[in-house]
């Protein structure tokens, strides 16, 4: 990792000068607190910090045992924020997330009142554990709180703490008892990350770490909330050229099947492609992921590198596709090529 002085630059002002230079710091410590627990899988780990650092929510996608919960408990921990957990199962309903209003009774006058039980989503990291375990019903009671930071219950709007981020985990929906996510609440996650197998040697450290009945290293927290706000608010300074701007316009409108500019095995194999909103998160990750690189300016690697976990769930393939076993990323990937040369 660069020091700070690399990401300096002379547009930047003295209170983000000031604000980089903790944001070095704390991000450094919490990939090594992470690293305490997490072996290997560092891109998944910047995906999460560029996730916190938008203000976005994240998808990771992951066969079961690749140590998914953990991950996302291990970050929040580093994060020192406040942290909850949803199970979410076939039987969850939209109110065992938001919260409910309950009748309670005053003993003294017998009066009664409506009072409001807030609901696990009141936290600053929810981990969403196996969120397309769930029908769409009780999906769609998180739309609301990933895109306005609120629930509403019975007409009342609460709103939730802030920094509020969620984290959440799926099975393959080949899988069995799985459920598909709502193309809406999917637009919602700024990354779909694919959660792969670790490496032979990466395995064998698990393997030595986890079996030989030793606790598990106390994680430190690195950070607070009045912290992540301000390295958000240090994320959207960083300037982007207008040609890397229109670079990303372009490879978002590439994905698009009814746009003149998209490649043909758009055309072909896509049914929709993506959001406006998709052309914002790339453009705000990007800025992050400078920021992480050491970087005051973002760059066409960025793009690149950031493209397919944001895209990838954002575009919807036909059955052309499925008959002949393309998959999205492969798509994609020929997009990224053609526009970002």
């Amino acid at each position: 990792m660069n020091d700070v002085t690399e990401i300096q630059a002379p547009t930047m002002t003295a209170e983000a000068e000031k604000i980089a230079a903790e944001f070095q710091t704390a991000t450094d410590a919490i990939r090594s607190e992470v690293g305490k627990i997490i072996v290997g899988q560092e891109e998944v780990v910047e995906s999460l910090l560029i996730t916190l650092l938008v203000g976005g929510h994240c998808l990771i996608t992951g066969m079961p045992g690749t140590a998914k919960t953990l991950l996302v408990r291990t970050l929040s921990e580093a994060l020192g924020l406040a942290f909850k957990r949803i199970q979410f199962t076939p039987d969850l309903m939209p109110t065992d997330i938001t919260g409910t209003d309950i009748i309670e009774e005053d003993p003294a006058s017998g009066h009664r009142t409506w009072t409001f039980v807030q609901g696990p989503v009141f936290a600053n990291v929810l981990l969403a554990d196996e969120i397309n375990r769930t029908p769409p019903k009780t999906q769609s009671a998180m739309l609301e709180a990933m895109q306005e930071a609120s629930v509403t219950v019975r007409g009342s709007i609460h709103d939730l703490p802030s920094p509020f981020f969620v984290l959440a985990t799926q099975n393959p929906i080949e899988m069995e008892g799985t459920y598909t996510l709502p193309e809406a609440q999917l637009d919602r996650f700024l990354f779909n990350v694919l959660l792969d197998y670790l490496s032979p040697e990466e395995e064998l450290d698990v393997l030595r770490r986890n079996t030989a009945g030793t606790p598990l290293p106390e994680i430190n927290a690195c950070t607070t909330a009045e912290q992540i706000l301000e390295f958000q608010w240090l994320v959207r300074q960083v300037p982007v050229e207008d040609a890397v701007a229109q670079k990303a316009v372009d490879l978002v409108r590439a994905t698009r099947p009814s746009d003149v500019s998209s490649p043909e095995s758009v055309k072909k194999y896509l049914k929709y492609g993506s959001s406006v909103r998709a052309t914002q998160f790339i453009t705000l990750a990007a800025k992050a992921r400078a920021l992480l690189q050491g970087r005051y300016h973002v760059t066409t690697e960025d793009l690149a590198a950031l493209a397919k976990p944001i895209l990838r769930h954002r575009v919807i393939t036909n059955y052309f596709a499925d008959s002949d076993g393309v998959t999205s990323d492969q798509i994609l990937d020929e997009v990224i090529s053609q526009t970002l040369k």
